[in-house]
């Protein structure tokens, strides 16, 4: 039986692990300038890295693939599909470029670097400490709106920064307070997303307007919950 487990519990760590090569697929495809493709490689590293907590809590890996370190690999593949193929897309869609751009890019790289590498980047209730690090997502709305090089350049700086600003923001699968409302909301807005990715690079103007109703509730919710007394 413990073998058995031990198993389950080091495939559930291999499945995190194919976040990686979905990254590199998106890599793959932006080197053939297919943006679209790219970002669809990606939503399925996203897929993978929001089920994949549920499965490692569901077999116990902590106890039963104790050698593996999960977090660190999840953290691995999350720098990979959030952090460096979104740059990669952009800068390869030219919405980035020039001595800004590598500005952007750098600020981007170590301040998502350093983010990951926080102790406390995810608190004990269930929060991340500062701006996650969600620039796939920022890659399909500044596609999706195709922003100049000088905005896209202005949007990651700003958003850096705010990856060392102490603010706690929701953690959608974890968070308590409202957490069947976050996800719910969620799933609509992931479909949102890949309707947006489908249409790249004419996305329709109702969905270019209501896809942002997520980001206002999640960033709502997250302003709200740090203006409590006490957070959930």
């Amino acid at each position: 039986m413990s073998l058995a487990r031990s198993a389950a519990a080091v495939a559930v760590h291999a499945y995190t692990a194919s976040g990686a090569v979905l990254g590199w697929l998106a890599l793959r495809s932006t080197w053939d300038h297919d943006p679209r493709t790219a970002l669809f490689w990606l939503s399925l590293a996203v897929f993978v890295d929001a089920t994949d907590g549920f499965a490692a809590r569901a077999v116990d890996v902590r106890r039963y693939a104790s050698w593996i370190d999960g977090a660190r690999l999840d953290d691995i593949v999350d720098f990979l599909t959030y952090v460096f193929v979104p740059l990669a897309i952009l800068w390869d869609q030219q919405l980035l470029g020039g001595v800004p751009g590598l500005v952007a890019v750098g600020a981007v790289l170590i301040a998502s670097g350093l983010g990951f590498s926080n102790l406390h980047a995810k608190t004990t209730d269930h929060f991340f400490t500062g701006w996650p690090s969600y620039w796939n997502l920022v890659a399909v709305y500044c596609l999706a709106w195709r922003l100049s090089q000088a905005t896209t350049t202005v949007v990651l700086i700003a958003l850096a920064v705010l990856v060392f600003v102490p603010i706690k923001y929701v953690y959608p699968s974890r968070t308590a307070t409202l957490m069947r409302t976050t996800i719910a909301l969620g799933a609509i807005w992931g479909i949102q997303m890949l309707l947006m990715i489908w249409w790249l690079p004419t996305v329709p103007a109702w969905l270019l307007w209501t896809s942002p109703i997520y980001p206002i509730y999640y960033f709502a919710l997250s302003a709200w919950l740090n203006l409590r007394p006490t957070a959930e």
